[in-house]
């Protein structure tokens, strides 16, 4: 009763892989349920298991706040346990509890509910599927229901909820029938004439005292479990935050690095084009030098002549 999912031990191999696959499925967000359970059920199929196939077709497709919740139940094993021990010691603390007694067991579980109803809406959003105010609303009726009945409970812990749950009427502390309740300032009409009866009166006070501290101490140590996934979160959240600021520096000075590789490649490219220019300005002195040593020397020579005067 009241067992959390993944299932083991239940039957073959072949059992424990139908029972893996309705499990996936059952987390896997509605608008992508049908096409997953059919690609499920034709793999199934085609190895020859038509039985285990029937069954994977035949799973229906969750609501958005039944699929939250069967994904916080898989997501937050230790606080979804913690929750449905919760449940049972408030339901026991419920059937004997005075009005006093309840009162601080209901903050209590309002606290909680609220808490892992935040934790769900964040599975859920990071997952591509924020829940609306009414699907919200649901989440946190399914977990009402959840601690309130037994049933609820189970259907839970079995991690497979099609539809949201909902609670019975409001529980109600056990008071004795109006017509054996005394009247105020009456007296008893028999007084207890023995012994016995004043001990029974004690022990289940006792008893109601030990279930109250009970249940206070689930709620507490829920609470507990939900403040550290908090601050898990926080702290995950605060490295993802420096993660992606490191991402954004590393992007900038990559982005200068590819700025710089282009201006240098545009100077290498004009250094290059002055490279030739310069080349060709050099061919050309060259040969105007060439040019104006051969001329230079033919003078020489003629003026050599000349002075040598007639022969």
């Amino acid at each position: 009763m009241e067992t959390l999912s993944p299932r083991k031990g239940r039957g073959d191999g072949q059992e424990q892989d139908v029972e893996a696959v309705l499990d996936d499925l059952y987390t896997t967000p509605p608008p992508d349920f049908v096409a997953r359970r059919e690609t499920a059920a034709a793999a199934v199929r085609t190895a020859g298991r038509a039985e285990d196939a029937r069954r994977i077709h035949a799973a229906r497709r969750p609501t958005l706040a039944a699929w939250a919740a069967n994904l916080l139940l898989r997501s937050r094993t230790e606080e979804s346990r913690a929750f449905l021990d919760l449940g049972l010691a408030l339901r026991e603390a419920y059937q004997t509890l005075d009005a006093d007694g309840l009162k601080d067991l209901s903050a209590q579980r309002r606290h909680v509910v609220a808490a892992l109803s935040l934790q769900a809406a964040e599975l859920a959003r990071d997952a591509g599927h924020p829940l609306s105010a009414p699907v919200q609303e649901d989440l946190e009726t399914t977990l009402r229901a959840v601690l309130a009945d037994p049933d609820a409970a189970d259907q839970w812990a079995g991690g497979r909820l099609v539809n949201a749950l909902t609670p019975p009427s409001e529980l109600r502390p056990a008071t004795a029938p109006a017509a054996n309740r005394p009247r105020p300032g009456s007296r008893p009409a028999h007084p207890p004439a023995k012994q016995a009866v004043t001990d029974e009166l004690a022990e289940r006070r006792r008893a109601h005292e030990e279930q109250l501290a009970r249940a206070r101490e689930a709620a507490e140590a829920a609470e507990q479990r939900l403040h550290e996934e908090h601050a898990r979160r926080a702290d995950a959240d605060a490295e993802l935050q420096r993660a992606r600021e490191r991402t954004e520096q590393a992007r900038r000075r990559m982005s200068l690095a590819e700025e710089e590789l282009r201006q240098a490649r545009r100077e290498h490219q004009q250094a290059e084009s002055d490279e030739h220019g310069a080349e060709e300005h050099s061919r050309s002195a060259a040969d105007s030098l060439a040019r104006a040593e051969r001329d230079a020397r033919a003078r020489a020579q003629d003026v050599r002549r000349k002075e040598a005067g007639p022969v």
